[in-house]
């Protein structure tokens, strides 16, 4: 205790010192700019007006000078603002709320496996070792194929599961923000795993009747993060489009790919992916102004493809038997991570502050050009963003990105109980988390968020998005997804669960 009571106010002036240090440097243009200003300002009314006409004609202005000026400021200024990117705007989202005949308990799911691999119990052994680490709670939900005993995972359950969960979140979303199908200009839809003919995108076109010159998208095999992906095509087609709106619809269908076979590495997906999706609706129309919620700042996205480690980390691959699954390899972690640098120092000199930009180039500079034996500088991300929403792709993913980010508890709460009550709802789970921040109030004006999303490939992607306006929740939106349990989290998640 005394060793604590003396290190107290040394740890308060350190503090003291990080925050001078973090505005003088932010503000180092502003401390620069306004003592020149003011003296320039202080000597013109210090002159007189006979020695302000004097300097006006040792100028030598012709009217011509002035008019050749004044056209090069115009012409200027009309190519800057044409040449701007136009603002995204997301008005609104909604996302699918299970029905509770979904919901799958512990000992309904271990109940289909002890029946499913009767054969094998040491695969069901290793499938409740999962299901008691997972950090999932029992009110996620599977489809209807997948409760029965075998799983039926045929073409038309799985059409029946598409428009439950896609005209769900879509019917949330006209309804939220009274926009009318007719009026949709752009479409993206995107399922990594469920890729029919007629696609996801014409089935969401013949549904709601749009019109015959939307332009529409069907993304599929991206992965978990092909919601960011599907965001940044629509940016791009709204940036050649000006007046317009898109929807966009992230969702993975479960039904014909759930695994049947022994393979552990393989088992993994049933233990963790379950039923979700949303429906976002973007514009560029400066009229959204006002009642959009959000603005997109930036977008960064990294594949590290090219690396044969990183493309074959998860893979959808038949076992020995001929049963396809999801394998997911024991290095994952690891690529993730090698993704996740990657795209921080991509996104780093976009949003962080000239302090840490300046400390992170310094310790650079020292151990490359110094060989000097220090740890590399781990930017403070806490002071460009107030919230973070990272894929709720199991534990795992959270707790590495919680440490090597140095975020607190509170940061990674909107993940941890988003994976608890919805499960890994694949390239959906980052909505899910943003309606969480939402509902328990903490999303204010000007407000910055981070979305985080991983998938195949392997990619690490990122949208960061500006809160436009702060989003009351009381009374609480009735299409949130926690509408109906909000009052209940956060939650004690314990390390296992004894099944």
């Amino acid at each position: 205790m005394p060793e604590k009571s003396l290190d107290y106010p040394h740890s308060i002036k350190l503090r003291y010192v990080k925050l001078g240090y973090q505005y003088l440097i932010n503000n180092i243009l502003t401390f620069l700019l306004v003592p020149i200003m003011l003296t320039i300002l202080l000597r013109i009314l210090q002159s007189s007006p006979d020695e302000l006409f004097s300097f006006y004609d040792s100028l030598s202005l012709t009217s011509i000078h002035i008019i050749c000026s004044l056209f090069v400021i115009t012409y200027v200024t009309t190519c800057y603002i044409m040449s701007r990117p136009r603002t995204i705007y997301l008005v609104d989202y909604a996302c699918f709320r299970p029905p509770i005949t979904c919901r799958i308990p512990f000992a309904s799911f271990m109940e289909h496996a002890h029946l499913i691999l009767s054969d094998e119990p040491k695969s069901v052994r290793f499938q409740m070792k999962i299901l008691e680490r997972s950090g999932l709670s029992e009110e996620t939900a599977l489809p209807p194929a997948m409760h029965y005993i075998p799983p039926t995972p045929t073409m038309d359950l799985a059409r029946e599961e598409a428009e439950l969960v896609i005209f769900s979140a879509m019917d949330s979303l006209l309804a939220k923000t009274g926009l009318k199908p007719k009026d949709i200009d752009v479409l993206v839809v995107n399922c990594s795993l469920f890729s029919p003919t007629p696609s996801l995108s014409a089935m969401v076109i013949n549904k709601y009747k749009l019109r015959s010159n939307i332009k529409s998208f069907n993304l599929s095999g991206m992965g978990c993060s092909a919601g960011v992906i599907s965001i940044d095509l629509a940016r791009d087609i709204l940036q050649q489009y000006p007046n317009s709106n898109a929807v966009v619809i992230s969702t993975e269908i479960l039904t014909p790919n759930g695994y049947l076979g022994k393979e552990r590495s393989m088992l993994l997906t049933n233990c963790l992916f379950r039923m979700g999706g949303a429906a976002i609706l973007l514009s560029n129309r400066k009229s959204d102004h006002r009642r959009a919620k959000y603005r997109l700042s930036h977008i960064v996205r990294t594949h590290k493809g090219a690396d044969d480690r990183s493309f074959r980390c998860v893979q959808q691959q038949e076992d020995p038997e001929g049963k396809v699954g999801i394998n997911l390899c024991i290095d994952l972690m690891q690529v993730a991570g090698d993704a996740l640098k990657s795209n921080i120092t991509t996104i780093g000199p976009l949003v962080l502050p000239a302090s840490e930009q300046l400390l992170f180039l310094l310790t650079l500079i020292c151990r490359k050009i110094f060989k000097a034996k220090m740890k590399p500088y781990i930017p403070d991300f806490k002071l460009a963003f107030e919230h973070f929403c990272i894929h709720a792709g199991g534990r795992a993913v959270i707790d590495e990105l919680q440490n090597n980010l140095q975020l607190s508890a509170e940061h990674v709460e909107a993940s941890r109980m988003t994976l608890y009550r919805f499960g890994n709802t694949s390239s959906s789970s980052l909505w899910y988390e943003m309606s969480y921040i939402e509902a328990k109030g903490r999303m204010k004006k000007g407000d910055r968020i981070w979305q985080i999303a991983f998938g195949s490939g392997f990619k690490c992607n990122s949208a960061v998005w500006k809160c436009n306006r702060t989003i009351k929740n009381t009374p609480i939106d009735e299409h949130n997804p926690w509408a109906d349990c909000i009052d209940r989290y956060p939650v004690d998640i314990p390390d296992v669960v004894r099944l």
